[in-house]
């Protein structure tokens, strides 16, 4: 197969970019790690639009931006393939099944009751348990191997302990990315290859602007309405995401439950009916828009927080792409990014304990189904989806059992 490594121009069509990520979108169960995987057997094996060693490459870039690693994959992908109509064909297909799933699931769930319906939305708050700590314990093996990485997630945990909430969360991951560079300093392995998409540098720029310029503007205009306040909570969430699409659960938590726009109940069992659904994590956010008291809510609140929870990885995406080669090259860059996500580390590992541990189990009966799901997602290898089921029956068993 011809290695398309330095792929430069458009070379399909819209509607082939769709169809393919549509597929995608309705299939790939998992997480981000395994939707790469589903990316590469679509695009390179059986379709062959570009080689093994640019694939590499992008998937080595969107691991190290903030934002949805697969999602961000799957629009470059589409932007490669079919322009910029097919980077938004390779969105919208890949995220509107689950999106719609969990948006159904918010319709339903407001009219839940009855003890099988209390523990089964109970069970998927206990799942969420499982679910998170298999995350903190796969990220701490993989971003904190070191007694350096490991002081600046503890370091977070504590900055989280006396500064809860977004604000508190932003501060952590500056103070691990200035702590990883004078900690990690030098040791931060350059990476190499070569990715070359069309964008224009003018866009980029442009794109980098509009990315920082929300971020400091939407916070200024919030108090005008609800519908910028919902705005401006999903994009800073989505612009804070390093490390992987579970670190997206405390920083939405934040958002929505602090201010009382979600219940606790309600935000730990959407995020365990998320794990139920194929594509990315980040239409948790569909959830959660689709459920906000006072509104917007419904379909409107569903679009506008997914629309804004992804933005700003997109945003970064774009600004990025023509400089890369010569960014990710710097040793600097890479101790950075290695305290960053040190700290996320931390971050996640505060939200396992407040609110998700102590939201969800109230007994040692939720302690030992919690413990059952994480040993069948880590000992057993079982498809979180799969896990979801056992805990939201076995939920529905204990709510009898009461």
């Amino acid at each position: 197969m011809k290695d398309q490594s330095q792929v430069t121009g458009a070379h399909g069509t819209p509607k082939e970019v769709f169809a393919t990520f549509l597929k995608l979108g309705l299939t790939s169960f998992g997480g981000p790690i395994v939707h790469l995987g589903y990316f590469r057997d679509e695009v390179v094996t059986r379709r062959g639009w570009l080689g093994d060693s640019a694939y590499a490459d992008l998937v080595a870039l969107c691991q190290f931006l903030p934002g949805p690693a697969s999602s961000q994959v799957g629009f470059a992908l589409g932007m490669m393939r079919a322009g910029w109509l097919g980077a938004l064909a390779a969105f919208t297909a890949f995220t509107l099944p689950s999106a719609l799933m969990l948006v159904v699931f918010a319709t339903m769930a407001t009219g839940i009751s009855g003890p099988v319906g209390v523990g089964v939305l109970h069970g998927l708050k206990i799942v969420a348990v499982a679910i998170v700590a298999q995350a903190v314990w796969g990220m701490a093996k993989t971003l904190c191997p070191d007694k350096e990485r490991a002081a600046i997630a503890v370091g977070a945990v504590a900055v989280l302990a006396f500064a809860p909430g977004a604000f508190g969360m932003v501060g952590a991951i500056l103070l691990g990315a200035m702590a990883g560079l004078v900690l990690r300093r030098g040791t931060g392995a350059p990476v190499g290859g070569h990715i070359s998409v069309p964008v224009p540098r003018g866009v980029a720029v442009a794109a980098l602007i509009a990315f920082f310029g929300l971020l400091a503007l939407l916070p200024v205009v919030a108090d005008r309405s609800q519908t910028l306040a919902v705005i401006d909570s999903f994009y800073r969430a989505g612009s804070l995401v390093f490390g992987g699409g579970h670190v997206v659960l405390p920083l939405l938590q934040a958002e929505v439950v602090l201010p009382g726009w979600i219940t606790p109940d309600e935000f730990l069992a959407g995020y365990g009916a998320a794990q139920a659904v194929p594509g990315p994590l980040f239409t948790f956010a569909a959830y959660l828009g689709a459920m906000l008291e006072p509104g917007p809510n419904g379909l409107i609140g569903a679009t506008l927080a997914l629309l804004a929870v992804f933005l700003p990885g997109f945003l970064v995406l774009i600004a990025i792409l023509p400089f890369w080669d010569r960014f990710r090259s710097m040793a600097t860059a890479q101790s950075l990014m290695q305290g960053a996500n040190a700290a996320v580390v931390g971050i996640l590992g505060a939200a396992l304990y407040s609110p998700v541990f102590t939201s969800a189990v109230g007994d040692l009966r939720d302690l030992t189904l919690a413990l059952i799901c994480f040993v069948l997602l880590v000992a057993w290898k079982l498809p979180p989806w799969l896990v979801v089921i056992v805990s939201a029956l076995g939920g529905a068993g204990l709510a009898f059992m009461a």
